[in-house]
């Protein structure tokens, strides 16, 4: 038996006999008079690099915007510019940070809010979140002038680099629906809203 752990297709295979076989023959190779007993494996056609589709360019709240209509997301501008799109449950913010502008930050809120008495609560259910999800890494803010606390959930990505479209609509909508889960985990398993 090998010493690693077999994996996926690997599992169903019988280990050890199938590894000494392939050892042995592989030997075999390597001593000229039994060369012709060595069976030769076909290696696979490696398909020609091709050249991208699109260019990346810097990112930009136009080709955001832009985007985002690709996506039929309907949104509202705010007064920094930023982008607000709104749904039932929760708002999803898209908006350009950084020094130069080149971090896309899309920041989720639910519309509602929890109650102050509820902090540790919270901080556990969100902690639950990050810890099992990937994606949109949650936090409790600051309480509002109501004293409630709101829930977000936010991705950052650096893009100095420059995106090209389809990257960049993968991305809003990775984000728009991502958010919605989080939003309806809240309602749901969290039970926190």
């Amino acid at each position: 038996m090998p010493w690693w752990p077999l994996w996926g297709a690997q599992r169903g295979r019988s280990g050890a006999r199938d590894t000494d076989v392939r050892a042995g023959k592989a030997m075999a190779g390597l001593v000229g008079s039994h060369a012709a007993t060595v069976e030769t494996a076909t290696r696979p056609e490696i398909p020609a690099q091709r050249g991208p589709d699109c260019v990346a360019r810097p990112v930009t709240m136009k080709r955001i915007s832009e985007a985002l209509d690709r996506l039929e997301i309907r949104y509202l501008t705010d007064g920094d510019g930023s982008l607000l799109a709104m749904w039932e449950r929760h708002a999803l913010l898209f908006a350009l940070e950084g020094p130069d502008d080149e971090i896309l930050v899309m920041r989720g809120r639910p519309h509602g809010t929890v109650p102050p008495d509820w902090a540790d609560r919270s901080h556990r259910v969100v902690n639950e979140w990050n810890h099992t999800r990937r994606f949109c890494k949650a936090y409790v803010g600051d309480a509002t002038e109501r004293g409630m606390l709101p829930i977000y959930a936010e991705i950052q990505v650096p893009l100095l680099s420059g995106v090209h479209d389809p990257l960049l609509d993968e991305l809003l909508d990775c984000a728009a629906a991502v958010t919605s889960a989080f939003v309806e985990w809240l309602y749901d398993e969290g039970g926190l809203l």
